[in-house]
């Protein structure tokens, strides 16, 4: 017994063999550690924390996933409220105070992931590994963190860019309710040059959103519009009863001015008095009742065409870059460029000036091509363009937006404005082609209200009649048109130039220009009016 005790003292004084390779890979075999170090890996993409349970500080492993399970559980009932109730799930993000949550779980989630990857890497241990595989599960685990990490953090970037634009640009007032089952809202682009007094909305234009469908139409009120009406519980009733009509000093892009400058107290509780003014008065017109408004700043709309990549239009017809107005006439120099016919991607300079020029042709044609320019925008306003540059795009619309919409409505109205992509757009002119060219100067307001409550509550398409049958001697009985039936109007015709004379080319009309034929110009530009979205 005396020789065996000591033998038992040393065998208990060694260290027990460590047979778990995952817990304790010291003992296992070069190829183990490799598969160890991935499983931890993989465990720590799909799992934080479950790594740390298997191999490492299992009282941090359980609070991780703890964590992870909460986070998945959150993007679980995210999905749900994408698919059930998209509108929730939109203004969640929108809403000033959410989305600051949003973006503060993020960051903490990418730091959190962040960290656990770095355990994992401890608890992987690299100098165990052989040298090839220490470099390249070293790059594996970058690449991974960059994925979740880097991702989670540049979300919370966009969300943040995209909260403080709404901040910026929208009010907090207490949401809108529809009107007749529809939002209208006024959507104006204004300057305000050197050469003038205040800003003028050039671009004036209603849009109508069923609030339901998203189905929406877009009437175009032409700036030289006269005789502007006003409800009688607008504020302007007072001071024009009867209408902004003072004759060519009173057309409607001369009203933000006024009341911006001589009538603002009319409007005391109005962030822009104008805006208010111009929502009024464009009610009054279309017989609408106009909810909220977006004011385009026209000198830095190009920045954001520039922001989403440049605009993508066919070109109906040559449009001119007018030249510098010459002192003490009307007139101007020659143009310093042309847009050309067809389908181009115009930057932001070409769109803006693709969108004001209306030298040698009407008003009409302008407002024409403003439309084309709205179609596209929301045309390429599709998830992966916003996603893309939506920080540059939420930086260009801070700068150069001012609304009176609700930013705890956005999320409903961006909803909305999805929906509208399954209907298509329907329009109408307050003037030409809708209109005659003199309606602007002598308009019939309840010929406007009828033609507008045709645009938004359409009559019901009746199905065909069936063919006529052939009698006996082969011919085909018609039915008459019923006796109530309306005239059917013409199909409508765009203008096109005569092309008999020289080609037309960029030369030939600066040439013209040059040579002051105006005649001949306003005919060859009759048609830059007609466009659609590239």
């Amino acid at each position: 017994m005396s020789f065996s005790s000591p033998k038992v003292s040393r065998a208990s004084n060694r260290p027990p063999v460590l047979t778990n390779p995952v817990r304790y890979p010291e003992s296992a075999p070069a190829p183990v550690r490799s598969k160890r170090a991935w499983l931890l890996l993989i465990l720590t993409l799909v799992l934080p924390g479950s790594a740390q349970i298997v191999a490492g500080n299992k009282r941090l492993g359980r609070l991780a996933l703890r964590c992870t399970l909460v986070v998945w559980a959150l993007v679980i009932a995210a999905v749900v409220l994408a698919l059930v109730q998209r509108e929730t799930l939109l203004n969640l993000f929108t809403n000033p105070v959410t989305s600051l949550m949003i973006i503060v779980v993020l960051a903490a989630v990418a730091v959190g992931w962040a960290f656990m990857f770095l355990n994992t890497l401890m608890i992987i241990r690299p100098t165990l590994l052989a040298p090839g595989m220490r470099g390249i599960v070293s790059a594996a685990l970058v690449v991974l963190m960059v994925l979740t990490s880097g991702s989670l953090g540049y979300g919370a970037f966009l969300i943040n860019s995209g909260r403080n634009a709404i901040t910026d640009i929208f009010a907090s007032g207490p949401d809108m309710a529809p009107v007749d089952g529809r939002y209208n809202f006024l959507v104006m682009g204004g300057d305000a040059g050197e050469d003038r007094s205040g800003r003028r909305p050039d671009s004036i234009v209603v849009v109508s959103v069923d609030a339901k469908t998203g189905a929406s139409a877009t009437i175009s009120i032409p700036r030289n519009l006269q005789n502007a009406q006003f409800s009688p519980d607008s504020p302007l009733w007072r001071i024009y009863p009867d209408g902004y009509n003072c004759g060519d000093d009173c057309i409607i892009n001369f009203l933000y001015t006024d009341v911006t400058n001589d009538h603002k107290d009319l409007y005391p509780n109005a962030q822009d008095p104008g805006a208010a003014a111009m929502m009024d008065a464009a009610g009054g017109i279309l017989g609408l009742k106009i909810q909220g408004y977006v004011l385009v700043d026209m000198a830095g709309f190009s920045k954001l065409i520039d922001a989403l990549g440049g605009v993508k239009i066919n070109v109906g017809g040559w449009v001119p870059l007018t030249g510098n107005d010459i002192p003490g006439t009307d007139r101007h120099e020659p143009p310093t460029g042309w847009i050309a016919p067809g389908l181009q991607t115009l930057d932001g300079y070409h769109a803006l000036w693709y969108a004001r020029s209306r030298q040698w042709v009407l008003d009409y044609s302008r407002s024409q091509r403003q439309q084309c320019i709205q179609a596209a925008m929301l045309k390429q306003m599709d998830p992966a363009t916003v996603l893309t540059k939506f920080n540059s795009i939420a930086d260009a619309g801070a700068k150069v937006i001012e609304s009176d919409i609700p930013a705890g409505q956005l999320g409903s109205f961006v909803s909305l404005a999805l929906k509208a992509k399954n209907h298509p757009l329907a329009r109408l002119t307050i003037g030409p082609p809708d209109f005659p060219e003199t309606f602007s100067t002598y308009p019939d307001f309840n010929a406007v209200h009828k033609r507008v409550q045709e645009l938004l509550n359409p009559a019901a398409v009746t199905p065909a009649a069936p063919a006529p049958k052939a009698d006996d001697a082969g011919t085909s009985s018609e039915a008459a048109p019923p006796a109530d039936a309306a005239p059917q109007a013409p199909a409508e015709q765009t203008p096109v130039p005569d092309t008999s004379g020289p080609p037309i080319t960029e030369a030939y009309l600066q040439q013209l220009a040059i040579d002051g034929n105006d005649s001949m110009l306003l005919m060859l530009l009759a048609n830059n009016g007609t466009c659609s979205p590239g």
